[in-house]
């Protein structure tokens, strides 16, 4: 259901094209990018957490994880992910396919810096095996994030 979903908000903006749905799991950044054919540093990876107690997204590049301290500086809070079993429920995608399209009305959506080092990026498309072939403007326009943000570090 998700898929379909992110397919529609993407055919209604024309580029329906860039859509993927792929035959293997998309579900880990590794995944992706074997799937897609890019390095795992160009898979946009869609992070789920609470902030006062309100979901948001994170979507950070698939080479970095989450800086605490930066994370903390910046939300003035600790990072509190969504239990893996709620993301959906919070989210409106199930892990693995989470993305920052077609989400739940409440869900304010974040850009981590860590992405601003590619031209195209890649972010699941609301299943464990898809994905959506974007520039980084695009991603900035049509995931509707509020801003860019520096939360992250490398592994």
């Amino acid at each position: 259901m998700s898929f379909e979903k992110v397919l529609r908000y993407f055919e209604q903006q024309n580029l329906a094209h860039r859509v993927l749905e792929l035959e293997q799991s998309s579900a880990t950044v590794e995944q992706a990018a074997i799937a897609i054919g890019c390095a795992p540093a160009e898979i946009a990876k869609t992070m789920s957490f609470f902030v006062n107690d309100q979901p948001i997204l994170i979507v950070t590049a698939g080479d970095v994880k989450i800086d605490n301290k930066k994370y903390k500086e910046h939300f003035h809070e600790k990072a509190k992910m969504i239990p893996y079993d709620h993301v959906e429920t919070y989210v409106g995608h199930a892990p693995g396919g989470v993305c920052p399209f077609g989400t739940n009305e409440d869900v304010t959506v974040y850009l981590d810096k860590s992405l601003q080092r590619f031209d195209i990026v890649y972010p699941a498309a609301g299943s464990a095996n898809s994905a959506v072939k974007l520039t980084l403007n695009e991603l900035e326009t049509f995931s509707s994030a509020v801003g860019w943000v520096d939360v992250c570090k490398a592994f």
